[in-house]
Formats: structure tokens, sequence, C-alpha cells
């Protein structure tokens, strides 16, 4: 059947291409590696036009190592239970095979011909690298083409955006993507996928060390090709240096149900419109109806504090990540300067302007929000809180001689307390606004990348996805 856009959406019965149950015929000849590569392949020549996910290709080299994995499942000699999988790879990591032109002009062209570590770990785990993946410029908030697939005039969120789109479209099961401040959840919350962002330093940047608060993490339509394909990563790559990396099963934990869940509005909440928070409240009455207890800001003075601590997190974090990331761009602006958008040239300036004394307030005001969120473990098993403020907004068109515009890959307000608090948060497509995707995040404390997942799988096997 040919596939067509948008694309309907019911979080209730989930459409997109899932791997590891696929899988299981590749063994007894009843499917194989290329065919499903090549069924991934028709999709993206039937809706890659339209949604423009995707910045390089290549198909060739694919088939290639599809063959290859079909030998190697033939002879029952696989390299891991990803052996076969087509994934993307964002464009802002080092792929040996295809340019990282990383959504910016000044890069155009650029083409190291290496791999970034997760790269090379997917790799040598036999996952077909497919294609690179769009990112917003420089993996910040200027959008590149891609399209929401639920609604054309939409975002799909950001930095990820190709990431996203791609796996929530079906042209493959899964992508990889980056997030420092909210660019792997929020494009997921959009395009109703299901994505870890982990715990800081839990998968190797590679070469993308720049930034204190930069994650890799994955994007799929099922729980257990999330967790198993950054399980295969970390097996084999680790985490950042200094860093334990992700640790946890080669499957994907077993359903854990939650006792306790704190419910965080964060400074998120006054943004909401009113059929999302009726939506979110929908939902947590059925955690309630499931007898897991709902602790909140009304009914406990450490989570009030927390709360209270994490107004400002979208400040903390954005202005911490911009001076960071000065020196890199400033030269790139310097070399480049019609190369790089004015929308960058904006965020370099607002970094710039920060002084060495005021970026270490900023450092020392997170270490005291991370000592609330210390603070709150043992109230309860995690924060539940929504992932985005709504569906994705309609995609942006800046005017010329017009203020840009703002927030043009969404409001990250619901993602910044997670990145800066380095904690994971696993993201889940639970809610339906108008036909569109909404997210909700599960953030636990650093190290619960697994505890995260195990809570997860259990709300997505129990709780009825709502839609208003």
């Amino acid at each position: 059947m040919t596939a067509a856009l948008p694309l309907h959406y019911d979080p209730a019965r989930p459409q997109g291409v899932t791997f590891l149950d696929a899988a299981n015929a590749f063994a007894d000849g009843t499917d194989s590696p290329r065919a499903f590569l090549e069924r991934c392949l028709e999709t993206v020549s039937q809706l890659e036009p339209q949604l423009q996910a995707l910045t390089g290709t290549n198909f060739e080299g694919a088939r290639t190592a599809a063959d290859e994995s079909g030998t190697r499942w033939r002879a029952g000699n696989t390299l891991s239970p990803l052996d076969g999988m087509p994934i993307g790879i964002k464009d802002l990591l080092e792929t040996k095979d295809m340019p990282t032109e990383m959504g910016c002009e000044a890069y155009r062209g650029n083409f190291p011909k290496r791999d970034n570590a997760a790269v090379w770990a997917l790799r040598q785990a036999g996952a077909v690298i497919v294609a690179k993946t769009v990112t917003a410029e420089l993996g910040g908030s200027h959008p590149g083409p891609t399209r929401n697939p639920f609604d054309l005039a939409r975002t799909p969120g950001g930095s990820s955006s190709g990431s996203a789109a791609a796996v929530a479209s079906g042209m493959m099961p899964t992508a990889v993507g980056t997030q420092v401040g909210g660019s792997i959840i929020r494009p997921a919350a959009f395009c109703g996928n299901i994505a870890l962002k982990p715990t800081q330093g839990a998968i190797n940047r590679g070469e993308r060390q720049a930034t204190s608060m930069s994650t890799h993490g994955i994007h799929a339509n099922s729980i257990d090709d999330m967790w198993v394909s950054m399980i295969e990563i970390a097996k084999r790559a680790g985490g950042d240096p200094g860093a334990m990396g992700l640790i946890g099963p080669d499957r994907t934990p077993a359903a854990a149900k939650p006792q306790r869940l704190i419910v965080v509005e964060s400074e998120g909440w006054p943004r909401l419109d009113d059929e999302t928070k009726a939506a979110f409240e929908r939902l947590l009455a059925s955690l309630s109806g499931a007898s897991v207890e709902l602790i909140t800001r009304r009914s406990s003075a450490t989570v009030e504090a927390f709360e209270v601590a994490i107004e400002d997190a979208s400040s903390i974090t954005g202005s911490i990540t911009g001076w960071e990331n000065r020196w890199a761009q400033r030269n790139l602006v310097n070399e480049h300067p019609q190369g790089v958008s004015e929308r960058a040239k904006a965020t370099l300036a607002k970094a710039e302007a920060l002084t060495p004394e005021g970026y270490r307030m900023l450092v020392r005001r997170r270490a005291e929000v991370r000592l609330h969120h210390a603070a709150i473990a043992p109230v309860a098993d995690a924060i539940l809180m929504l992932a985005c403020p709504g569906p994705a907004p309609l995609f942006p068109n800046d005017v010329p001689g017009q203020p840009l515009a703002p927030r043009p890959t969404g409001d990250a307000v619901f993602n910044y307390p997670s990145s800066m608090l380095g904690a994971p948060a696993l993201t889940m497509p639970l809610l339906s606004v108008n036909g569109l995707p909404v997210g909700v995040q599960l953030v636990g404390q650093p190290g619960q990348d697994a505890r995260m997942t195990a809570l997860g799988r259990w709300c997505l096997e129990n709780i009825q996805p709502v839609s208003v």
C-alpha cells in the first residue's frame, strides 16, 4: 500500500516500523535484513520528497551491509540483536561514508570520513547505517526543512528534527538524536516516538565533547528497539571520559509498576493550552485508578522546593550551553560570516555578553538545583511531567526585516530540567491532542536509565493513551 502524508495519528495503535520483533523471522528465512531494508527504502522514496527528513544517504552501502547481515543470520552468527537494523544518524555526528554538514551552510561539503563513537559501535553491532537525518543548524534552534509527518504545516521539533520524523513516518525503526536542552525529548514528543535522553555521559559522544549537558539518545517506535540500541552502543563504546556509561540488561528491562510518582509542573505549566492540560489530567486520573500514588508541590514541601529550584531551568541551561559553545561558534562565524544564520549569530552575541564569573554563578546554581533533585529521590520512583507544552506548533517562516520567529522548533520548557540535572528522561506517546502527538516523560535520578525504561514499559503496557 502506498504511504502518504500527512499520517493519521492514533496513540492507541502505533503505526511505525519496528525491528526486533520482525528479526525473529530472519533466522528461519521467512524474512531477511535486505527485505526489511527495502521496505524502509520504499517508504523513504514515497515520503521523503514532502517530509525532507534526510540530508544524506548511502543506500548502496546499506544494501551491502544488509546482505552481509543476512549471511550472518542464516549462519546463526549474528553480531548482536541489532544485526541488520536500519538506522539514521543525526547530521551532527560524523560518519565515514556520508558528509557531516550539521545543518549549517558553513559546513557544506564537510566530509571527515570517520565515524562518531556511537556510529562505530552501531556498525560493530551489525546495524545498517542508512542515512544522515536533518538537524537544526549546529544543533541549535534555527530549523532545517523537515516537516511533522502528522501535519506538514507544523514543525517536527528540534534539533533532532529528521531523526524524530523519519522514525515516526516509518522510514526506519530507529535513529540517533542528540540533546543539550530539549533536542531528543521535544521532537520525540511532537512526533509520537519513544526516546531516551540518558544520564549525562551514559553514551560516548566521541567528537561531540564540547558542552557539559549534551547527550546521545535513540528515537524508536518500540521501547525494545530503543533500549537494545542504547545498550549495544554502550557495551562497545562505553560512556564519556570519566563516566560509567549506560548500565543495564542486554534486553529491555522487565516492566515495573511505579508505586509513587512526583507530578512536576515546572515553569512550563502556565504555557499549556486547555486541551493539553485536560488530556494530562485524564492521564493522571488513569494512573491514580491503577493505584499509583501521585505527589505534587501541594502535597510535599520537598517537591515544592524542587519546583521553585527549577523555575529558571530554561535560562540556566541556555546560558551555560551558549558560553560553552561560544569559542567554536565565534571561529565559525569569523571564517564563514555568510554561512551561519542570523538566529545563530544572535545566540552567539548573547553568549559573548556573559562573563567568566557569570558562568561560574550559573554552574553553582545548577549544582544547587541538583541537590534539590537528589532530595526528592526518597519521595517517589520518578518524576512524571509533560514532554512538550502541547502539539507541535506551526512551522515558522521568518519575514525579512522583521524580528526572527521565536522558538522556531517549539518550546523546550519541559525538557530543560532533565538536561540541567544530567538525569535520564524517557518520553512516551501517551497523549493525542486534536489528532497530534503530545509526549509524556519520566525523569529519574542519574544512573536510573534502566529503571526509567522499566517504569515506562509498565506505563505503555498498562495505561490507555488519552485522546482529546
